[in-house]
């Protein structure tokens, strides 16, 4: 109960610093680690040891692809290939079907793609098509985050349902299957539906990057569609191809290890960054200086979302470290309940306490694992996907992904929790639904 009261009170620390004391969210972050930790019976002068692990871990892996994210995202805008790709979308799409069509596209690049990567990639340009059809980020952003998110939680190769698949012993090829069928209605209704709902709550226009300022206005200049779209789908690609090795149990291969190698989403931004310097930049007429002036140009914009979304996750690891999660956890496993709702309930609760999508799904499919003996190979599927939805519910304050949409969106706290968190949840919510009927007929 300690532990419990502790992590409310370093999340109401925080709250109420950023939303009251308008103090910026970095440091707001940081005191609610401390306050949290000695809450929590850590020694004083041992109180940030968690927070700054956390800092460290979230900045050499989610800080390093915004940093590769940002360079794509600032060259695709200074060489106008931002520009080709949306008013190619929009002279082929009706302004209406818009958030639609970037739930689609976002849905079909989060089958391989890593969350964090999809984000850094798909997303400026997502606001600058807000931007170009004059509409409310919230109503084009929102459809694509749930295609991203939806793929997350629920289809391999993502690193949360392969573990939950792996501890549960459930089949590769039916989760997969049962995963897409669920992710569909489940996309729909958190994405383009909920999305025009959120945009009259939230009616904010989409900020405008600075990299904008700069494009390149002479079509002529501009890269082709081809080139542009190369530069986006690259690291889909990649990823894709080191999945295959992955599922088809090749790793051990020369060509298969390479492959696993160039699909890590590190190796596949890095590489697609070098690309897009080639293609976007030297392939354009550009120099050398110009291409390092925008590469410079493109850490300067992302500095202080890394450091928000670094802190973010020095406040998850504290809560993490805490053991606030075991709590949860025995608590919920000592009652008798159906299991495809206790795991969701455990992923939910974890996911509430650390703020880790990746972190709910291994914990409680581990705490699930004597409750799914016997269970059928579809029945342990849904099990799966239980958990995988109730891993992404109600994304706050201690989500480093909370703060990355937060700042790519140019919202508040409280726009963002209208928002992006209720997506989430209605995400969660649905995808339990959709687990639950498909457990009556299966």
């Amino acid at each position: 109960m300690n532990l419990i009261i502790a992590a409310i009170v370093g999340i109401a620390a925080i709250v109420l610093l950023i939303a009251v004391a308008k103090v910026h969210p970095f440091i707001s972050l940081m005191v609610g680690s401390f306050v949290m930790a000695v809450c929590a019976g850590v020694p004083f002068d041992e109180s940030w040891n968690s927070f700054t692990a956390g800092v460290g871990s979230t900045v050499s892996n989610v800080g390093l692809l915004i940093g590769f994210g940002a360079i794509v995202g600032t060259l695709l805008f200074a060489s106008g290939g931002a520009d080709v790709i949306v008013d190619t979308i929009m002279a082929k799409t009706p302004l209406q079907m818009l958030p639609w069509a970037m739930a689609l596209i976002a849905f079909i690049v989060g089958i391989p793609m890593f969350f964090e990567v999809g984000v850094v990639i798909l997303i400026p340009v997502v606001l600058f098509a807000a931007r170009r059809a004059k509409m409310p980020v919230v109503l084009l952003g929102i459809p694509a985050l749930a295609g991203l998110s939806t793929l997350h939680a629920f289809v391999p190769p993502h690193p949360g349902p392969l573990v939950a698949i792996s501890a549960l012993n459930a089949n590769l090829g039916v989760t997969l299957g049962l995963g897409l069928l669920v992710a569909v209605p489940t996309v729909i209704i958190s994405g383009p539906l909920m999305g025009r709902i959120m945009a009259k709550w939230v009616p904010i226009q989409a900020p405008e990057q600075a990299a904008e300022k700069e494009a390149v206005k002479d079509e002529s200049k501009r890269p082709s569609f081809a080139q542009a779209m190369t530069v986006i789908l690259l690291p889909v690609v990649l990823m894709l191809a080191a999945s295959v090795v992955d599922l088809t149990g090749q790793t051990e291969t020369a060509w298969g290890r390479t492959l696993v190698f160039i699909g890590t989403p590190l190796t596949a931004l890095f590489i697609t960054a070098v690309v897009a310097m080639v293609l976007l930049g030297f392939m354009q007429g550009r120099t050398r200086e110009f291409i390092n002036g925008e590469v410079g140009k493109s850490f300067a914009s992302v500095a202080g979302i890394v450091f928000i979304v670094a802190a973010g996750g020095g406040f998850k690891q504290t809560l993490v470290d805490s053991g606030i999660d075991d709590v949860i956890a025995n608590g919920i496993t000592e009652s008798a309940m159906n299991p495809l709702i206790a795991g969701w309930l455990v992923a939910v609760l974890i996911r509430l306490a650390t703020g880790s999508a990746t972190v709910a799904t291994v914990t409680a499919s581990g705490i699930m694992v004597p409750l799914a003996q016997g269970m059928s190979p579809t029945h342990l599927a849904l099990l799966v996907l239980a958990i995988g939805a109730g891993s992404v519910f109600f994304s706050h304050l201690n989500d480093a992904g909370f703060w990355l949409v937060k700042e790519y969106f140019g919202m508040t706290v409280s726009q963002t929790l209208k928002t992006w968190s209720l997506m989430e949840t209605v995400l969660s919510v649905v995808g339990l639904g959709c687990v639950m009927l498909l457990s009556l007929v299966l």
